[in-house]
């Protein structure tokens, strides 16, 4: 096969129907789907197949045919993110905004100071090629600190703790803090490779991008589906939506901005409990997570090699970070979520909650390797970080809190906005 696309279209088929038998194993121990997904792509690459089959490993996806697959991966990203973007409550902020704020920001300040600290030990043997330490530093405080919202999301529906108070917390304080984590990571990537002047000139424009879409453009989305009834909206609205969320991209990417910030502010704007997000969702969510998700699942198992982490000479990383994230991120939501009323195993299940880094960690790692930020083997370990928090959510939250399930159908969201 001399041209590339049916490698591609190979890769595509082996990491969807792989990751869809693994998605069910994994079913059985409580994880969410896309956990199947992501260890599909990583067993595809120099992590198993790579090293029992060499040969067959660089035939299924040579060389010149990963620029095509990078092609699918970054548009995948994009629309996953504009998805995300949908899903985004803040309007559910209101009546609950000092605690949410606190709980967030600390699950945002705290693992971000870790990361900070972290990478000046990291500096001199882990760092991408073309980057200085307060570039590297501000990247990692942004990958220590970040929250995976949509995992989460589906591992409250699946846990049935979506509608008490504390899914309700747990969602409102991801969303909140994912919109900081998000704006700095803007912030880090602006400054990464810039000159002082080319960096403040992009955090400005960072900047009036985001005040923009949320000044402008979204109070007018508002009162344009205002005028167009239920029916009409969707019809209406779904292209302009898509093309919106594209042009937002590449706007971002113009700015010195990774493409995918843009497409989350452009899914943020449109109002959640519309027609036209619902559509929108129903739309889109399942293409990309059929077709072009696997494409960046794939990008990801080509370039995480799990017996670099095992290494001796890496492994003990591997625990450190592991370790200073799990106990800045859950301890400081914790302390958090105490100093705001909480009860003691609330506070815990929020801390584990909050832990869980997923695909949005991954997708933070990938544009961190793809700018030079950080080293390929930085990379990998911080991927296993990735799926250890996200792996260990559901068992930790049966330890520590194994009440609340049982409960949830007393406490509703209802019953916390109104006490």
């Amino acid at each position: 096969m001399d041209s590339p696309l049916p490698h591609v279209l190979l890769t595509l088929a082996a990491v969807i129907l792989l990751g869809r038998l693994l998605g069910r194993l994994l079913a059985g121990a409580g994880q969410p789907p896309v956990i199947g997904d992501v260890v599909a792509g990583v067993l595809l690459g120099p992590s198993l197949l790579g090293r029992l089959a060499p040969g067959f490993s660089s035939w299924l996806l040579p060389a010149d045919a990963v620029s095509h697959l990078e092609l699918l991966a970054h548009l995948g990203i994009v629309l996953y993110m504009f998805v995300v973007g949908l899903d985004l409550r803040m309007d559910a902020l209101r009546g609950r905004t000092r605690s949410v704020l606190a709980i967030s920001h600390a699950g945002i300040v705290v693992p971000f100071a870790a990361g900070v600290a972290l990478a000046a030990a990291l500096f001199p043997r882990y760092a991408g090629s073309a980057v200085d330490l307060p570039g590297f530093a501000m990247f990692m405080g942004v990958a220590m600190s970040i929250t995976a919202f949509p995992i989460l999301a589906r591992i409250l529906a699946d846990t049935g703790l979506s509608h008490t108070r504390l899914g309700a917390m747990a969602l409102t304080s991801a969303a909140a803090g994912d919109v900081t984590a998000w704006c700095l990571l803007a912030l880090a990537v602006g400054t990464a490779h810039a000159s002082i002047d080319a960096a403040l000139w992009t955090i400005v424009l960072a900047a009036a991008f985001v005040l923009v879409m949320l000044v402008v453009v979204r109070p007018l989305i508002r009162r344009l589906l205002a005028r167009l009834d239920d029916a009409a909206a969707p019809q209406s609205g779904v292209a302009a939506a898509v093309a919106g969320a594209l042009l937002a991209a590449l706007a971002t990417e113009a700015i010195g901005v990774h493409a995918a910030f843009g497409a989350f502010l452009a899914g943020a704007v449109v109002p959640v409990n519309s027609r036209l997000a619902a559509t929108l969702r129903n739309l889109l969510e399942p293409p990309v997570s059929l077709l072009l998700l696997p494409a960046f699942f794939a990008l990801v198992g080509l370039r995480t090699d799990l017996v670099v982490a095992a290494a001796p000479g890496h492994a003990g990383v591997a625990v450190v970070i592991i370790v200073l994230a799990t106990v800045s991120k859950a301890g400081a939501t914790y302390a958090a979520a105490r100093m705001t009323g909480l009860g003691t195993r609330e506070a815990a299940a929020l801390g584990v909650l909050m832990n869980t880094r997923g695909l949005m960690e991954i997708v933070v790692l990938e544009l961190g390797l793809s700018l030079g930020v950080i080293s390929p083997t930085l990379f990998t370990l911080m991927v296993v970080m990735a799926m250890v928090t996200t792996l260990g959510t559901v068992p930790l939250l049966r330890l520590v809190a194994p009440a609340l399930q049982s409960s949830s159908a007393r406490s509703t969201v209802e019953g916390t906005t109104s006490s």
